[in-house]
């Protein structure tokens, strides 16, 4: 194969992934972020608005199918096949929010929203899982460092314009015309993976290794497993409970729908996406091991900085540099937190075992959230971002413990390159 080929079937294939994870984040992304805005417009309090994390829950019970999609996807044909039908499903159901507008439905209909978005996310779950376990068996281990840039890079850039643009732009033409929008760009984002006639295996696994419904129960029996999972459970615990009610901070500090989406939606997940490439040829050079703790001095200094912002009422300026230290943080987190877990699956279980590690982290996410608006409503936004910041100090400390003692990752041991 000549350098030119190779190059084209290189970009094919990240193009492939990149529009897969983006597709998935950006109604995700939107829906989320305008109910926890018009909920707080409606006055509702933190601790209701908390408990809109609720609507992730599907991207948590997804570990129990996980396996249904390891035992069906065996060739490139079935994980396509499982894409396409997950992503139907996923646009109907957008297609039937936009007949119910979100301003005027509150409180009367907001069952039906939920029930319509929740159905939408278990369809998305499920096509994060096949692109996941798609992901991971189609690369070599020293192409993950940049693959997973790629996902970092496609997730933000979904939320960028799902939780940015179009929330600036469902204020100028209305909630159905975004979603009847959304709709069509989720089915018009597959091309790429239908166009991609290259795509291999990389990894091959035998029948008799095929994933079982046991498979969910025996990833934390593994030995030396118990520090990957402490890993997954401690570091993103402080910049999740802090992004999670960044939003009903600005709305208290009296910024309006569209300058929230400008300044978080925009400018904060633009840098989150534009330090994911950056953080994954760190990643690449010096190994996620040595990366995780670098990357968890800039989440706590992130993490601070909001401590002293919530002390006075803080300029549009140092808020946004704020916010962008904390979403570009946040970037760089999550390409060593998928590189990790990518390391730390097992032949014919990719799927499975991946789709349980990013459960630990959203799962985690959930709580602190749903704590964290509590803390918020009861205590004030200084106590919660200084608990937060302590949460990010507990991160650290565990990345430097693993760091001293390197047996802690003897389980997948670092290999130049990732």
């Amino acid at each position: 194969m000549s350098t030119t080929e190779n190059r084209t079937q290189k970009i094919a294939y990240l193009t492939t992934f990149f529009s897969l994870y983006f597709v998935q984040a950006v109604p995700t992304s939107f829906f989320t972020t305008t109910l926890q805005i018009v909920m707080r417009e409606h006055a509702l309090p933190l601790s209701i608005i908390g408990l809109s994390y609720i609507l992730k829950l599907p991207w948590v019970l997804r570990v129990f199918w996980a396996p249904a999609i390891d035992r069906y996807c065996h060739t490139i044909r079935n994980y396509k096949r499982a894409i396409l039908g997950t992503e139907l499903v996923y646009a109907a159901l957008i297609l039937i929010t936009s007949l119910f507008d979100l301003h005027k439905s509150l409180p009367n209909y907001l069952h039906i929203i939920v029930t319509l978005i929740l159905l939408a996310f278990v369809a998305s779950a499920t096509q994060d899982i096949a692109t996941d376990g798609l992901a991971i068996r189609t690369s070599q281990p020293q192409q993950r460092g940049i693959l997973n840039s790629i996902q970092s890079m496609g997730g933000f850039g979904g939320s960028l314009l799902g939780s940015g643009v179009l929330l600036m732009v469902l204020h100028h033409f209305g909630w159905k015309s975004v979603n009847i929008c959304l709709s069509l760009f989720v089915l018009i984002a597959l091309v790429p993976l239908f166009l991609n006639k290259k795509l291999t295996f990389q990894t091959t696994s035998s029948v008799q290794q095929r994933a079982t419904w046991k498979d969910f129960c025996s990833f934390f029996t593994q030995k030396g497993i118990s520090r990957q999972i402490i890993f997954l459970t401690l570091y993103f615990n402080g910049i999740l409970g802090t992004m999670s009610v960044i939003k009903s901070f600005m709305v208290d500090l009296h910024y309006s729908m569209k300058e929230i989406g400008f300044l978080y939606g925009i400018v904060g997940v633009g840098a989150a996406f534009i330090m994911s490439y950056p953080a994954g040829m760190l990643v690449r050079r010096y190994g996620y091991q040595r990366m995780r703790t670098v990357f968890a001095v800039v989440m706590v200094l992130s993490t601070l900085s909001f401590v002293f912002l919530s002390m006075s009422h803080p300029s549009t300026l140092l808020l946004t540099i704020a916010i962008m230290g904390l979403l570009g943080s946040y970037g760089m987190t999550t390409v060593v937190v998928y590189t990790s877990s990518m390391q730390h699956v097992r032949a014919g279980r990719e799927a499975t075992d991946f789709t349980v590690q990013m459960v630990i982290t959203r799962l985690i996410g959930i709580i602190i959230a749903v704590v964290v608006g509590f803390i918020a409503n009861k205590l004030g936004y200084t106590s919660m971002f200084a608990l937060q910041t302590a949460l990010s100090l507990a991160a650290l400390g565990y990345s430097l413990y693993m760091n001293s003692n390197r047996s802690l990752d003897r389980l997948n041991p670092t290999k130049k390159g990732l």
